[in-house]
């Protein structure tokens, strides 16, 4: 029996980016752009994780050692200046940072009071993606990359065995551009990843992290706005979802959700738009097709803020609000999916 009516409120600056929630169903975890909340299957607060000057964005829960790992940007691009006034406004707090792009993971089980401090109170450690800050700082943003979000768990595409970290790129939406078409993910292989895991100092912020991902694939979905925003993958269908901000290029179906299908082995192509071939992963042809271009997607509106597979056919999703104030929220619904491109609000 699932939860239902679960959420959050009071979020100040952004807003909710992600959710997250253990094996047994026991917590809830939003990530909250500046902050981690955990709460109880009830929406009760149970503790935050505060003082991030950072983008904390799409969440997964790592069912093998317990932890809560967040994509985490630190840039001076219209989001990273709207983050750092957005701390300086409600905060009370000037701060700078250094460009940088990490994975952050959250010891979760300590997660037991408000207000508990990202650097120092012994709960959150980073590892460092060097791949995304050289192609975030390379000339023009090279694939149009501006930073990381959708991060999920998932095998090996072809079912080869293994639970690998899924990262996917921002990808600006510049409707110039023919480069920036396709969705830009990293695979990595974190068993040795203890080796990178240091605490943040966002005076000092580390570089430990692995030099290159395993595998980067490319997914053709037509340009969208930010790349994708959460990503999450599905043991019952063996497909990843993509929740996007809709593209805004006339010659494609700017849908808000995308199905990647990694049973299959992933394919070098030939990659348009780039001069170049590079290893692609194929759309699940479920959903609509469009036939101009050959892209499937879903026409589903929730998932950007959030969304949670279940593991048998059913999926949490954020449905995000705003408050007359300007904060922002959101409430939690349970739907099930008909393996075809259908959700249904149970």
């Amino acid at each position: 029996m699932y939860k239902k009516g679960m959420g959050i409120d009071g979020v100040k600056v952004g807003h909710v980016q992600g959710i997250a929630t253990d094996r047994n169903r026991e917590y809830m975890y939003y990530s909250c752009t500046t902050y981690l909340a955990k709460t109880d299957m009830d929406g009760n607060v149970i503790g935050t994780v505060k003082g991030l000057a950072g983008h904390l964005g799409c969440i997964a829960y790592n069912y093998d050692d317990g932890k809560v790992y967040g994509s985490l940007e630190y840039k001076h691009d219209v989001i990273g200046k709207e983050i750092l006034s957005g701390i300086a406004e409600h905060e009370n707090k000037n701060i700078d940072v250094t460009d940088g792009f990490y994975i952050a993971i959250f010891d979760v089980d300590k997660i037991d009071r408000m207000d508990m401090d990202a650097e120092g109170d012994g709960i959150m450690t980073v590892v460092h993606l060097k791949e995304v800050l050289d192609d975030f700082s390379a000339e023009g943003h090279r694939y149009g990359c501006s930073g990381i979000d959708g991060i999920t768990f998932a095998p090996i595409p072809g079912g080869e065995g293994g639970k690998n970290l899924y990262v996917s790129y921002g990808i600006y939406s510049d409707l110039e551009r023919e480069d920036n078409d396709h969705q830009v993910i990293l695979r990595y292989d974190i068993s040795d990843w203890s080796q990178y895991a240091r605490p943040i100092s966002q005076e000092s912020m580390h570089r430990f992290g692995p030099d290159s991902p395993d595998s980067k694939y490319f997914v053709y979905t037509g340009n969208t706005k930010f790349g994708i925003q959460n990503l999450e993958y599905d043991e019952k269908t063996g497909y990843m979802f993509a929740a996007v901000y809709k593209g805004r290029k006339e010659q494609y179906p700017n849908y808000p959700m995308y199905v990647i299908d990694i049973t299959k082995k992933a394919e070098v192509t030939s990659l348009k738009g780039l001069d170049m071939e590079g290893e692609t992963l194929p759309l699940a042809p479920v959903g609509v097709l469009h036939a101009s271009s050959g892209v499937y997607g879903i026409n589903f509106p929730y998932g950007a803020t959030g969304m949670i597979s279940l593991g048998d056919g059913y999926f949490y999703f954020s449905k995000d609000f705003k408050n007359e104030d300007g904060s922002r929220g959101t409430t939690v619904g349970l739907y099930e999916f008909d393996g075809e491109g259908n959700f249904t609000e149970k």
